[in-house]
């Protein structure tokens, strides 16, 4: 049974209260630049990281994680607001944040569904290739910003059509705040990161300079953010782009449960301790359905905060909720200290989370590893950002499972024997068996099966059943068949179809009661003459011998 509640104890209450601050400096311009680079508002940054952040602490399974906007879901929440500001630029975005509701409900249903132990069975080459292509998405979303203007509407490709003209129009002041901003995340030494964040110490220099050397100039900065409880949204339908919410709620619903157990899975690692993937789901749907409710980004668990909470000694969720009550310490009463960040601030932040998302590891070595797995890779790379990220993590895991049970039957092939004459195989049979076989003078067919034929041996099977045309019996050993999968059995069933279609004998050897199941409830056993199921090997061959 689920408890209700995450774990939260007193008992380290000096960890979970550093790990909870440190935690929180970090949220803060990762969550204001997640906002920007959305188009829905730095508000709406803040708001996703307090109310995800929030109720996933409450309500989750994973004690330590820290849970925010992050990258991937930032990027696929900016593609559902062009998508729908752009079918209907009055409801836009009001259906866009009921689309952050509807992904939690799906979340809710996966945890309460106990599906959390297979979100992440994806093939690592789709995986790898689906957060690359959005890495990518963000950095290009940058560009715009960097050079000191607002993107232009229509998504990645127009921003790449209109680089020549960013270009000619650059403005020097923000694009110089932008290079320092990316040159204090790249250069600050890796022993002071430990006790100051690079992104907070990026957003207080690089907005020091803005204010100290460029006070003339017109530097585009986040603006006042309303201070206060976020405003309630009703949810907002549309007849005509239903299909479109409820396509993209599945898609950024799964891509936060994705995130959310893989940033557990880090937690597990370095704690030593095993999160709840159900409960986690609930508690990560029940952060979201919030967040959309009140005009916030989607989140889900970040990877970075959770490991700085950690090594800063958080121990339980309680550093979750002390992390959340410094953001909402900012949002009441120091909103004003935040109206002056240069967007080119966030830009740069943005720009390295990009950078860094992109899974420079394993494309480094793709090619060495699998040549059809980097073909996948750079193929759902290439559909990301160039097509559409449904299209891609579809046409990826297509191509993915389809590879996956070619070469399974590849593998499954020893496994599937058909034996005419004993001395021409390697299937080892008792010296009567033998004999039997040898005076059947290839009038028998030994069809011989053993370990888990699931759906990738189908193949194999079918392609056995060429054997079966000209013989007088058919013995089917099942002796060594520890399961039998749907799609193996109905192979299995065409074969012994096609013997008693041509009134042949067919005789079914050793079969267990999982496997005899099977061809029961296929109606299958149901068709044989009485006598055709026999206890083992042999006596099917001495039955089919007569």
């Amino acid at each position: 049974m689920i408890s209700i509640f995450n774990e939260i104890n007193l008992r380290n209450i000096r960890g979970d209260a550093f790990g909870g601050i440190t935690a929180a400096v970090i949220a803060l311009p990762m969550a204001l630049a997640f906002g920007v680079a959305s188009g829905a508002g730095a508000e709406a940054g803040l708001y996703g990281a307090i109310l995800v952040g929030l109720f996933a602490s409450l309500f989750g399974g994973s004690p330590t994680l820290m849970s925010e906007p992050t990258g991937p879901m930032t990027v696929v929440f900016t593609a559902v607001i062009a998508k729908l500001i752009a079918s209907d630029p009055e409801n836009g975005l009001s259906m866009a944040f009921t689309v952050v509701v509807m992904a939690g409900l799906f979340q809710m249903a996966f945890g309460a569904m106990r599906l959390g132990k297979f979100v992440t069975m994806m093939p690592y080459s789709v995986v790898s290739g689906f957060m690359s292509g959005i890495g990518i998405i963000l950095i290009i979303l940058q560009i715009g910003p960097l050079l000191g203007h607002a993107n232009p509407s229509g998504g990645v490709i127009t921003i790449l059509q209109k680089i020549p003209d960013l270009f000619t129009d650059i403005k020097v002041h923000e694009l110089i705040l932008g290079v320092i901003t990316v040159a204090i995340l790249f250069l600050m030494p890796s022993r002071f990161k430990r006790y100051f964040p690079p992104q907070l110490l990026a957003l207080v220099v690089v907005t020091l300079i803005s204010i100290l050397l460029f006070t003339n100039s017109d530097i585009r900065r986040i603006g006042e953010i309303p201070t206060g409880l976020p405003e309630f949204r009703v949810p907002v339908f549309s007849v005509d782009q239903w299909q479109i919410m409820f396509v993209d709620a599945i898609v950024l619903g799964v891509l936060g449960c994705i995130d959310a157990l893989l940033t557990s899975v880090v937690a597990d690692s370095l704690t030593r301790t095993q999160h709840n993937s159900d409960k986690e789901l609930i508690g990560q749907g029940i952060g979201n359905i919030m967040s959309g409710l009140f005009g916030g980004l989607p989140g889900a668990g970040a990877t970075m905060g959770t490991v700085v909470g950690i090594q800063a000694g958080s121990q339980s969720a309680l550093a979750g909720l002390v992390r959340v009550a410094l953001l909402v310490v900012v949002v009441f009463w120091l909103a004003g200290l935040t109206a002056i960040i240069p967007l080119a601030v966030l830009s740069g932040i943005a720009l390295k989370v990009g950078i860094d998302i992109i899974d420079w590891g394993f494309l480094k070595r793709a090619h060495r590893i699998s040549l059809k797995g980097t073909v996948i890779t750079y193929s759902v790379i290439a559909l990301t950002v160039f097509v559409d990220l449904i299209v891609a993590v579809g046409i990826g895991l297509f191509v993915a499972n389809v590879m996956t049970i070619t070469r399974l039957s590849e593998l499954q092939e020893v496994n599937v024997k058909a034996v005419l004459d004993p001395d021409e195989s390697d299937l080892k049979l008792n010296d009567r068996e033998y004999e039997m076989m040898k005076a059947s003078n290839n009038r028998i067919l030994l069809f011989y099966m053993r370990g888990k034929m699931i759906f990738g041996t189908s193949r194999v099977i079918s392609r056995r059943n060429s054997e079966v045309e000209g013989r007088d019996s058919l013995v089917v050993d099942l002796t060594d068949v520890s399961y039998l999968g749907v799609s193996a059995a109905l192979a299995l069933e065409e074969a012994i179809l096609d013997m008693l279609r041509a009134k042949r004998a067919v005789f079914i050897a050793g079969a267990n009661e999982q496997s005899m199941n099977r061809l029961n409830n296929l109606g299958l056993i149901s068709k044989l003459p009485a006598g055709s199921i026999k206890q083992n090997r042999e006596a099917a061959i001495e039955a089919a011998s007569l």
